[in-house]
């Protein structure tokens, strides 16, 4: 009995230890598995800020007037900025862009580099556009595009605008600083549209007020601000301001992608508006017209793309140059008959010389009409 007694005891002392040991394992193991989930959002072992991925995106377009206004702009962002910002400014294609962004890096507290083809965007970095290529943004990489120029531009303020809004939705911010004309217009519409927020530089202290006039003629905006105080604005948006999730509409998206490509089919172009009346002055196809909200614009299925007072100047120039080949080819047919009036009357022949002696006459009038109707147009 004594000896059932003291087995039962045994069986029951193992039994609990046993217990006890299982108790303490799964304890283990739930702190583990509660250790990884917490860490799994931490950056990686030697990953700095500037390598992290940025919660927003800041996109700043400028033209004439803009080297002072971007060195400015740039000098008030943090290096601990929890953002990547973008710069397009319209440059020559013959420009130096190791030189620009040299003068940029004497202001700024942030990195500042010219990015590459595939290039990883990285957080608390400054990326400026690079002379005669379109800068991109897909996802969480930069693009370096050659396709046709935007607003005869190339890089262009609107395609910019337009990737960060595809890919980045309400995280984008976009900033229209000085400059003519309305390169960034459209962009920021998409900005909009997106549920980005969107600042202007007040007109009223910009050198060259048609970029961000055109941009208070088209929409709302969220800011209107004199330069030195983008940098508090912006620093209030990425540290404060909600986000609601919202995504780019399904047409921008669509047109960004075409952006990416040198050119495209007809049918997808189509899918983002109605066919206009006008044919592209760069290569005379066919021209939709896209709208977004209240701002229309003009693409073609090889990829040129124009607003309205840009694809009036293009058709202006288009008009000039007719206009002086069409002297240049009544000069020197006024030669040749010259030429054979000359020949004509080395030979005797009257009746050939007065022929030809006519057309030149009728001809200088005609190039005298032309050359006024040219000085006309100019002067408008």
């Amino acid at each position: 009995m004594k000896s059932l007694i003291f087995y039962s005891l045994l069986t029951m002392a193992k039994t609990n230890n046993n217990a006890s040991k299982a108790s303490t394992a799964n304890k283990t193991t739930k702190g583990i598995a509660v250790k990884k989930k917490r860490t799994a959002g931490k950056k990686q072992d030697g990953e700095t800020p500037k390598q992290a991925r940025p919660y927003f995106v800041v996109c700043v377009g400028a033209s004439a007037g803009g080297l002072s206004a971007i060195r400015e702009f740039i000098a008030q962002l943090p290096p601990d900025l929890n953002a990547a910002v973008f710069i397009v400014w319209h440059l020559s294609r013959t420009a130096l862009g190791d030189v620009f962004t040299e003068r940029i890096r004497k202001d700024a507290k942030m990195l500042c580099k010219q990015p590459e083809d595939n290039e990883t965007i990285r957080s608390g970095t400054t990326y400026l556009a690079i002379p005669d290529a379109h800068l991109l943004i897909k996802k969480d990489t930069i693009l370096i595009g050659r396709g046709p120029a935007e607003n005869r531009f190339r890089p262009s303020i609107d395609v910019l605008f337009r990737s960060a809004a595809a890919s980045y939705g309400d995280r984008v911010i976009g900033v229209v600083l000085t400059g003519l004309l309305n390169d960034g217009t459209a962009g920021m519409m998409t900005i909009r549209e997106s549920g980005g927020h969107c600042l202007v530089q007040d007109p009223n202290e910009a050198e060259y007020p048609g970029m961000p006039l055109s941009v208070l003629q088209t929409m709302e905006v969220d800011h209107v601000l004199p330069l030195k105080k983008m940098g508090e604005a912006i620093e209030n948006i990425v540290k404060n301001v909600p986000l609601k999730g919202t995504q780019a509409p399904s047409k921008v998206v669509a047109e960004s992608r075409i952006s990416e490509k040198v050119a495209t089919s007809i049918d997808k172009v189509a899918q983002l508006g109605e066919k206009s009346l006008f044919s592209c002055p760069d290569c005379g196809g066919a021209l939709w017209k896209i709208n977004n909200g209240h701002v229309a614009h003009y693409r073609c299925h090889i990829g040129h793309s124009y607003s309205e007072e840009d694809l009036g100047v293009k058709q202006y120039e288009g008009i000039e140059h007719t206009l002086w080949v069409a002297v240049r080819m009544m000069e020197e047919r006024k030669i040749n008959f010259r030429k054979l009036e000359k020949e004509a009357r080395d030979k005797g022949l009257e009746r050939l010389v007065n022929t030809y002696a006519k057309h030149d006459s009728q001809l200088e009038d005609h190039i005298e009409q032309l050359k006024e109707l040219l000085f006309a147009l100019q002067k408008d």
